[in-house]
């Protein structure tokens, strides 16, 4: 029978079906590339130069190494960067002691502990009023703004960092009708999208590079670069994003897998949310393919196979032998084959590379997602009610967020090594903070979805079961976990960490993209304005 007379009886989700067509299929090189990089080398120097010089001017260095991270170029000056902020943060209490500027102090507090630096919420106590509220110059839109940019960095037993997290975001509501841009920009793209803290480096840059062309204080030399940059970058991602394309386009999804989510552009958008770098092509190159099938495999298990082909499909990647395809449905067998065509080239690479044993890893991860998956089904098998907790032990491991970590690190260069890997394996506080901020935020966003489909209850329906509670109960509860997950984040960074704090960055960025991709909506799943808008700004639109 074809398999479409057969979907009646399967949970079919029905997906809407990509909405970008072959728009990225073909990449057009630019023709003056080559040029084009020797110039940005030629200004990489120059700002280079110019951040040492910064170095004997506190105010200078700090505004600078905010105006780079903001920019999106962070990226080509970390030992520079790593350099300022040692320099900053030996001369962060004599700066502050004396000092009521509120900007330049949330700027450095920001800064700090960002980069792991153990500086004191204490330092905005002469902030702080009579009635334990704060007290700001009226004319300071700008500080308060950069202040509660800095709450984003709290940690447990900040209290007065969450008293100024609620304060400031009143006060700059408040005054927002009254501003002007480009500080209006600035205020309500703070409010109502994405902090600093929490949103994607690319699509913050993208942001950022026009309102810093407005403002009269700009520095030429880093707007130049940041321009220059974010051509070659979306030049280079657009190169990948058709290549990915190209192979997503051989597997014939919309046809052999028409169950699946056909999201090959918007997975580009989420791993390019992880690391967006070129000297991590391979590493993304493999991750966007891993995941993709991974996502497929989320459709296969979910809204589409029964369990006794889920079963066999279960027991095939357990088995991880070609000799296993036999067995399979031919939807099923695409897959599988998929998955031993990716590990067998990646684990040529990796014996070039001296990095032979990181096969093995990538290989247990996929074995894990498949577990999880599996274990979901027969739990939604049981028809039963969890607790809250029962259901956290065992969601969290189903949001497969722990294996794609190990995906993501896998391709990587000599800065992930075995150690990294088990550690992650461990489930150190960043990644049990990642868990539960995936699996609540698609929980609050997706539950109604899923309630209208045979699946397991989400969080919010335990949730209010176990407490007797409405749905708004459920996710005010909710919000809190996912806020006290983020402090937990935080934490991580502080130093001295327990691995490389680029591989901290990371992790953190699988928290920014449930913040950008999941808090208001699943974009990634039903595809509207908003993340159409994040992709043409990306990767279709040249900056203006």
């Amino acid at each position: 029978m074809d398999s479409k007379n057969q979907s009646a009886a399967r949970p079919l989700a029905n997906f809407h079906p990509d909405v970008w067509g072959d728009r990225f299929l073909v990449y057009e090189p630019e023709s003056n590339e080559v040029g084009e990089k020797q110039v940005a080398e030629e200004l990489k120097e120059e700002v280079k130069r110019e951040l040492k010089e910064a170095s004997i001017d506190y105010v200078r260095q700090l505004k600078m190494v905010d105006a780079i991270q903001r920019l999106g170029i962070e990226y080509l000056f970390q030992e520079e960067i790593d350099e300022a902020l040692q320099n900053l943060s030996e001369k962060f209490d004599d700066f502050c002691k004396d000092k009521h500027d509120l900007y330049t102090t949330a700027l450095s507090f920001r800064l700090l502990r960002q980069h792991g630096y153990r500086v004191s919420c204490k330092t905005f106590d002469k902030f702080k009023d009579e009635e334990g509220g704060f007290k700001f110059n009226a004319a300071s839109v700008t500080g308060v703004l950069e202040f509660f940019e800095a709450t984003y960095l709290r940690v447990h037993d900040d209290e007065l960092l969450d008293r100024a997290h609620v304060f400031t975001r009143n006060y700059l509501e408040s005054v927002l009708p009254s501003l002007s841009n480009p500080e209006a920009e600035q205020v309500g793209h703070a409010l109502y999208q994405y902090s600093n803290r929490r949103g994607f480096t690319r699509l913050e840059a993208r942001h950022y590079i026009p309102i810093y062309e407005k403002t009269a204080s700009h520095n030429p030399l880093l707007l130049k670069l940041a321009k220059l940059d974010f051509k070659l970058l979306q030049s280079m991602h657009k190169r990948e994003l058709s290549e990915i394309c190209r192979w997503w386009k051989s597997l014939e999804v919309p046809t052999k897998l028409f169950y699946a989510r056909d999201r090959i552009v918007e997975n580009y958008f989420w791993v390019a949310g992880i690391y967006f770098e070129p000297e991590h092509a391979f590493a993304r190159n493999v991750f966007n393919k891993l995941q993709m099938l991974v996502v497929v495999c989320d459709d296969t298990f979910d809204a589409y196979a029964t369990f006794e082909e889920l079963q066999l499909f279960t027991e095939a990647i357990e088995s991880w032998s070609a000799s296993s395809l036999d067995h399979l449905p031919d939807n099923m067998k695409l897959i599988y084959k998929s998955f031993l065509e990716i590990f067998d080239e990646f684990e040529e690479e990796m014996i070039k590379q001296g990095r032979s044993y990181r096969t093995s890893y990538g290989i247990e991860a996929i074995k894990m997602v498949v577990r999880y998956y599996f274990d979901e089904i027969k739990w939604r098998g049981k028809k039963k009610m969890p607790t809250m907790e029962e259901y956290m032990e065992f969601a969290k491991r189903s949001t497969v967020y722990l294996p794609l970590m190990i995906v993501t690190f896998m391709g990587m260069g000599d800065i992930v090594t075995k150690q990294v890997l088990d550690w992650v394996l461990s489930e150190p506080p960043i990644v049990t903070a990642n868990l539960i901020i995936c699996r609540l935020t698609a929980d609050i966003v997706g539950h109604e979805f899923e309630r209208d489909r045979e699946h397991i209850p989400s969080s919010i329906e335990c949730y209010m079961k176990e407490h007797k509670a409405s749905e708004q109960d459920a996710i005010e509860e909710f919000n809190k976990r996912i806020e006290s997950a983020w402090k937990d984040i935080n934490e991580t960074f502080f130093r001295p960490t327990e691995i490389p704090a680029p591989l901290l960055v990371l992790l953190l960025n699988y928290a920014r993209v449930m913040e950008v991709i999941y808090s208001k909506g699943d974009w990634f799943t039903h595809v509207g304005p908003e993340m159409k808008n994040f992709i043409t700004q990306l990767y279709i639109h040249p900056l203006p």
